[in-house]
């Protein structure tokens, strides 16, 4: 119960500051709490925003155009940000992470 409540506050945080993901935190949550309480799961599931998203992920592994355009975009963003305030060879970090993870996202099915 302690990790589900743990990872549903990143997820709030992840709703406020645009760099850090709130999905997966929220993901995480409604396993953790599927197991501990059930209840709490079901409510993350019925979210009027964010529970299509959770639903589609528990019953189909997919992610929505939407989603996986806005997560790429977001990534993106990020590595101008990297660039601009850090710079190289901090950069390539940053790459590396849109390259891997933005792969995956893009080859999740829809």
């Amino acid at each position: 119960m302690a990790g589900g409540f743990i990872a549903l506050a990143l997820g709030a945080i992840g709703v406020a500051l645009p760099i850090m993901p709130t999905v997966p935190f929220l993901l995480l949550a409604a396993f953790c709490f599927a197991r501990s309480h059930p209840e709490w799961a079901q409510r993350l599931y019925e979210h009027p925003t964010y529970g299509p998203g959770l639903r589609d992920w528990r019953d189909r592994s997919a992610i929505s155009r939407k989603a996986k355009v806005s997560a790429i975009l977001a990534m993106t963003a990020g590595v101008g940000f990297t660039w601009l305030t850090v710079g190289f060879p901090y950069v390539w970090i940053s790459l590396a992470v849109l390259t891997i993870a933005g792969s995956w996202i893009w080859t999740r099915a829809e």
